[in-house]
């Protein structure tokens, strides 16, 4: 630290004054020396409800061997964490979304009544790793992430299973596709110990993505979460961030423009989860970022799809690890002049500098840019009348590039879900789920459970889906999401009929229904947006949330 940089945590250490804090801090078994060095927070979403987090309080005892043996002084604290495929498809799933909020503002509270010199944030899954970011940028002091680390495969006959796998099979068996015995062994062997589901979905998106903003060392964004490199990466972690506090090496230094480039870049590579949208938006708008859709939009059509990742892939997170990971994938990128290789990294080192050391193990996992999957990348924004403000479509895995067909309307997620178990959802349809944006849900669900249904009854190439709420990253098909405005804001979707036709064209970034200007003017003319009787935290975050084409933030 420079000799004009007065340490953070001297405002409750230092003076007469703060003797009663210094004896508060002594009640928890710290010595003057202690309280003298870099105090460094460790925000911690460990808990025993999360798969992903079961692991993490071993993960944080490593980053804070890592501050003591760089002589700094770690304090634990927790945050909430909620598992997106626990809450998937009931009324629980009207929760993580707003949890992000949370835990964005959690950890701010923690940080501004103690006033830590240094953060390292400890997390994994869908919003908790968005949630630590927002906060990381919103507080701006020395920050580093170590997130948990991808889940192994399972395996079943041969196959690799991932997350999809058993909510596509609850298709497969009630279609009568798979026997009762198959199912609960694919329901065995799916899940087999702690991690980040094991696809690219949004957790390891997420912290793929994390890595490359350049917020955690090199290699942290793919290691497995029972691989010992996790480990030793921790008390690297844990050692770097003393020297970042030495240093001032803070958040908004590192999320540049340039590196949410890079970020939608490696996610498009990569064919990431439509999440990540939501998500690097609300993180960028924290760092007085400008991001916008048409951002996503641009580089997705330049960025080659290089590796196959599951779930519209074969790929999982542990192969590309073996790959050579996300650092492998951008001096693929680099290459192709793709990314911005000036971009600062909390190593202190530049993208450019890091990439030197990556290494390509395996060019059958991470095509080379002569040879890719696609010549452009796996997210695409569509817009027109029915979605003014934009609605997102993930074209990983797609056979399809475009569909048109007679809207089957529903106006929640239960009763479309009901319908595709009866039977009434056919070939040709394109199911419309609506009231449930961030506003009009509230809290924006995820759609897995019918997704994966309709795919497990083979309907997956057959019928599109289009929803003003979003997909899991384990969702593949036909499925356009974020469609802007919501329903409960007065959106076009609101007003759509059964049979009115619906025209996808992923190609044109096209999302229109047919009909003329004058009925469509008509019809949202008489429209007024049904309203939900809400309480506690859903109505609060109903009033104050933004549309999805904005990153479903609170509103300023």
């Amino acid at each position: 630290m420079s000799k004009d940089l007065k340490p953070r945590s001297f405002e409750v250490t230092e003076g007469i004054v703060r003797a009663p804090h210094r004896a508060l801090f002594k009640a928890l078994g710290l010595t003057d020396d202690e309280l003298s060095r870099p105090i460094i927070g460790i925000a911690n979403s460990w808990n025993e409800v999360v798969p992903g987090h079961i692991h993490l309080k071993s993960v944080a005892d490593a980053v804070k061997a890592g501050v003591r043996l760089a002589g700094g002084t770690p304090l634990e604290f927790n945050t909430i964490a909620i598992c997106d495929g626990i809450a998937m498809g009931h009324e629980g799933m009207r929760s993580p979304l707003i949890s992000r909020e949370i835990v964005a503002d959690s950890i701010e509270l923690m940080f501004n009544a103690y006033k830590f010199d240094g953060m390292v944030f400890v997390c994994s899954c869908d919003k908790i790793e968005p949630g630590m970011l927002m906060a990381a940028a919103r507080i701006n002091v020395p920050s580093i992430f170590v997130t948990g680390g991808a889940m192994l495969c399972g395996f079943y006959k041969g196959r690799k299973l991932g997350l999809e796998d058993i909510f596509e099979a609850i298709g497969e068996y009630t279609s009568g596709r798979l026997s009762y015995e198959e199912f609960k062994e694919i329901e065995e062997r799916t899940c087999p110990g702690p991690g980040s589901c094991a696809g690219l979905y949004t957790a390891n998106t997420m912290a793929v993505l994390i890595e490359a903003l350049g917020m955690t060392l090199p290699g942290g964004g793919t290691i497995p979460a029972v691989d010992a490199r996790r480990l030793r990466l921790a008390k690297e972690a844990g050692k770097r961030i003393v020297e970042m506090v030495k240093e001032d090496l803070t958040p908004r230094k590192i999320l540049t423009y340039e590196s949410f480039l890079n970020a939608i870049a490696v996610d498009v590579a990569l064919g990431g989860s439509t999440n990540a949208i939501l998500h690097l938006m609300a993180i960028a708008r924290e760092a007085d970022v400008n991001l916008s859709l048409n951002d996503f939009d641009q580089v997705s059509r330049k960025t080659p799809h290089l590796v196959a990742m599951m779930p519209g892939g074969d790929v999982s997170v542990e192969e590309l690890d073996r790959a050579g990971g996300v650092q492998a994938v951008m001096k693929r990128l680099a290459s192709r002049g793709l990314i911005d290789t000036n971009a600062l990294t909390v190593n202190g080192k530049t993208v450019g500098e890091n990439l030197e050391k990556a290494v390509i193990y395996d060019e059958e996992i991470i095509k080379p840019v002569e040879k890719p999957i696609r010549p452009t990348g796996a997210l695409a924004i569509l817009w027109g009348n029915l979605a003014p403000k934009g609605a997102v479509i993930k074209t990983a895995g797609l056979r399809k590039l475009s569909f048109k067909g007679p809207a089957k309307v529903f106006d929640c997620e239960e009763d479309a879900v009901k319908a595709a178990l009866s039977g009434a959802i056919s070939k040709g349809d394109v199911v419309v789920v609506r009231y449930e944006g961030p506003k009009g849900g509230p809290g924006m669900r995820e759609m897995l459970t019918l997704t994966a249904i309709l795919v497990g009854k083979g309907l997956g190439e057959d019928v599109a889906l289009i929803t003003d709420g979003r997909f899991s990253g384990a969702t593949r098909g036909l499925m356009v999401g974020h469609v802007s405005p919501e329903a409960a804001e007065g959106g076009p979707i609101g007003v759509l009929r059964d049979g009115d036709v619906i025209e996808i064209d992923v190609e044109a970034r096209k999302i229109s229904v047919e009909l003329s200007e004058d009925e469509l003017s008509r019809r949202l003319s008489q429209f007024k947006p049904k309203e939900k009787p809400l309480k506690g935290v859903f109505a609060r975050y109903a009033k104050m949330v933004s549309s999805a084409a904005d990153g479903a933030v609170y509103k300023a």
